[in-house]
């Protein structure tokens, strides 16, 4: 005898596999709402006071949870007083630069340099710069005649004989021309001043238009002379990020900064053997990622300067669609520490905050994504899953 199977049980097992398909797939959608696509900054709630150096402590304050790749850092809240503070200790820290100000040097003859020497009355000795000229000169500036300074500083003239002028301003070289004259001739009278320029020289390099060596001559060059003999600065110069280089030691010269001071950079004297190079803005870049219209890198203005506002503007903005305003991060390498700031933007003074908050060369700038978004990405990730579920269901069935 055969046994009969209810009409009522046939299709409950039938729907016994969608339904359990179906339910797998809202189970795994829910379980998997926390973990969310994308770089996110999970914070982890703490007490509300900070310590002196207004950072809060891992035990008592806001942080950064740890990972197995990080520890847990704390986090620095941004406000005015905060800004202030920094700002404060920006200016006390930067480099005093008052000691690169003084009177210029006077210009001695040095070794190459080309002299145009008169004796007055006496053609016979002009005519001697035919054999002693500059034939070999390796610049076209050089005039076609002169007496050239030998590489030991010595001064070959007819009757004169060899004299040794390195180290003497033009009238003393004149007086000594005269003396040693006076055994042939009676009274010389002797003119003598520099035709060309080549013992001294400074460099400019970076971010100028022609950069190169600039001679120094009898006028003394100073820090504008030198750009502008450079073609100025160009579009990506970074003006608060100028290094004079003066027997082997660097000297950051930040040009707003010295303004800001009272100091006049045109008293800046360069010295033979100086190497000014202006660095490019794009080596100062910070970047911008996360909720924003335009993620990237954002460049300091030409005074070098770069506030987190300014980073977010050039970055196209937050998205208001998408970003958690409360949920904004500064990430800054202090000492090869990581160093975090945070700053809820909900209120309109926390963006005089951000206009004041100046970002340092290679931070990071992030905006969090809003809960919900990172929720409707999960949804957009696991429908493809669900709806292969249904669809297998529907088959089965």
């Amino acid at each position: 005898m055969k046994q009969s199977i209810s009409p009522v049980s046939q299709p409950t097992r039938r729907m016994t596999f969608p339904k359990r398909a179906i339910a797998l797939a809202f189970s795994a959608l829910l379980s998997a709402c926390a973990f969310a696509p994308g770089f996110r900054m999970p914070v982890a709630p703490g007490g509300d006071t900070p310590d002196r150096a207004g950072e809060y402590t891992v035990a008592s304050g806001p942080h950064i949870e740890a990972t197995a790749a990080t520890p847990a850092v704390p986090i620095t809240e941004l406000d005015l007083a905060f800004v202030k503070r920094l700002a404060d200790e920006r200016k006390s820290s930067q480099q005093d630069v008052k000691g690169l100000f003084g009177a210029p040097d006077v210009y001695t003859v040095g070794a190459s340099d080309v002299l145009q020497i008169v004796v007055w009355d006496h053609p016979e000795l002009n005519a001697a710069l035919g054999s002693t000229a500059n034939q070999t000169s390796s610049k076209a500036s050089d005039p076609a005649s002169g007496f050239v300074v030998d590489q030991s500083g010595n001064l070959h003239f007819p009757y004169a004989g060899t004299l040794a002028v390195a180290g003497l301003r033009t009238e003393q070289i004149q007086q000594r021309l005269a003396s040693a004259l006076a055994t042939y001739f009676v009274k010389p009278q002797v003119t003598v001043r520099v035709a060309s320029y080549r013992s001294r020289e400074v460099y400019v390099d970076g971010q100028v238009h022609t950069p190169g060596a600039l001679s120094l001559t009898d006028v003394p060059l100073n820090f504008y002379d030198a750009i502008a003999r450079a073609g100025g600065f160009n579009d990506s110069a970074d003006q608060s990020d100028v290094v004079l280089v003066r027997n082997g030691a660097s000297h950051r010269i930040d040009v707003p900064q010295i303004l800001a001071q009272g100091l006049n950079p045109s008293k800046l004297y360069l010295k033979a053997g100086d190497l000014l190079r202006v660095n490019s803005r794009d080596d100062n870049d910070v970047y911008v990622m996360g909720e924003v219209s335009k993620p990237g890198s954002a460049s300091p203005r030409r005074d070098g300067r770069l506030s987190l506002a300014d980073a977010l503007s050039q970055a196209g903005s937050i998205n208001s669609n998408t970003a958690d305003t409360a949920q904004m991060f500064v990430i800054r390498s202090r000492n090869g520490e990581p160093q975090v700031f945070h700053l809820d933007s909900r209120s309109p003074v926390s963006m005089l905050v951000a206009k004041e908050f100046e970002l340092r060369p290679k931070d990071i700038v992030y905006v969090d994504g809003s809960g919900l978004v990172r929720f409707n990405r999960v949804i957009s990730l696991l429908m493809p899953l669900i709806n292969t579920g249904l669809t297998a269901g529907v088959i089965a069935k």
